[in-house]
């Protein structure tokens, strides 16, 4: 066991931390502001190679291992986490067809991402079947060497800007989780409709919008895997992206730390640093313990994928405790800063908003400890 990053790492995280510290800070309470895409952003991400990090060397993409991927990841939540999420989509979306895709299909649909700025979207949630995954409504329906897509798909990120689409639907709903499959939309096609943007509480810089499907029509060459396979898939490819939404709460604790050390340094009462009293210092101490267990649940079950060895119980443990811990640091914070952290010229108050939204994508908190229940049955 050893904890001790390789020089190669600490200059991956150093170079994020710039990032996120020279770019991303400056912008972060604009794009919260407007809620505007952080396009120019996200450009500037994939020129460093921050973008597209799952993506494998053989087709052209910098095959970070999952650890890897995490000490970045971290450097850029804390920066914003918002932003961050924009960034984390086309793993998202372009994991299924790294782990179930034929060779034919990773380096068609895999390798453009690597050549040019594109924006990738994952679509599993609808408005019925959001953690009941098996009662998904869109249906695939086979007409000789294509398939028709109907239904539509919720809470889609980067769904606006997107013009390539991981989808999962059935093709026998009769069949529940055992009909769902995985398919990809290539472009903007007849019959995709992409709805507004929500207007979001947190996580503000991130596009989400809903996708109609009708009638649309895709080759059978972009089904990923075969008729049924698609929860299968969708479950792993949650659980080698779980790591990464964790940390991303972990971005947000620690710049939530952060700041509260920095504000309970300067602000006095009774005459001095409100550090010096008790009851601050219990929770600045409680903010750093939580935070520091949340990185290591997260970094464990990366290093369990790195292993080649199933991670869905450490990930859900990560997930589920690094989200929960996020927000109550967050709220902490806001309580270090009294009535200067519930207004928004202060950052603490966008850490609150930011934070609730990780204990409800890719899957709630809730659903995590059924997981998680699920496996210590076994």
């Amino acid at each position: 066991m050893d904890f001790q990053l390789t020089e190669s790492q600490r200059a991956l995280q150093e170079m994020a931390r710039k990032f996120a510290l020279e770019v991303i800070r400056p912008k972060a309470a604009h794009y919260d502001e407007t809620a505007e895409f952080p396009k120019e952003i996200i450009a500037n991400a994939w020129e460093l190679g921050l973008l597209n990090m799952c993506i494998p060397q053989a087709y052209g993409g910098v095959g970070l291992s999952h650890l890897d991927q995490l000490l970045a990841y971290e450097e850029l939540a804390w920066g914003c986490s918002g932003i961050t999420t924009s960034i984390v989509a086309n793993d998202l979306a372009n994991l299924p067809i790294i782990l179930a895709g034929s060779e034919e299909q990773k380096k068609r649909l895999l390798t453009p991402f690597t050549e040019q700025l594109k924006f990738s979207s994952f679509c599993l949630t609808e408005p019925e079947a959001g953690s009941d995954v098996a009662g998904m409504c869109t249906t695939a329906r086979r007409e000789g060497d294509e398939y028709v897509l109907n239904g539509s798909k919720c809470f889609i990120t980067n769904g606006g800007y997107a013009d390539q689409f991981t989808v999962f639907a059935t093709v026998d709903k009769a069949k529940k989780h055992k009909g769902i499959t995985c398919f990809v939309v290539e472009g903007r096609p007849q019959g995709l409709t992409v709805g507004k943007h929500e207007n979001k509480m947190g996580q503000r810089a991130s596009n989400t919008v809903t996708l109609t499907f009708d009638e649309v029509r895709i080759p059978v060459a972009n089904r990923i895997g075969e008729e049924g396979e698609g929860f299968r898939i969708a479950m792993e490819t949650l659980d080698n992206s779980r790591p990464i939404t964790a940390i991303i709460s972990v971005g947000i604790a620690r710049a939530g730390l952060e700041y509260s050390l920095e504000y309970s340094a300067n602000r006095k009462t009774f005459g001095k640093p409100i550090r010096e009293h008790q009851a601050i210092q219990f929770m600045l101490a409680d903010m750093a313990m939580n935070t520091q267990a949340a990185r290591l649940l997260c970094h464990q079950s990366a290093w369990l994928l790195d292993e080649g060895q199933k991670n869905t119980l450490v990930s859900s443990y990560a997930k589920c405790f690094a989200a929960d811990m996020a927000m109550q640091v967050a709220t902490d914070a806001v309580q270090v800063y009294g009535g200067y952290g519930y207004i928004k010229e202060y950052p603490v108050e966008k850490l609150m908003r930011d934070a609730k939204l990780i204990q409800i994508y890719e899957g709630t908190s809730q659903v995590q400890r059924l997981v998680v229940a699920r496996e210590l049955f076994k």
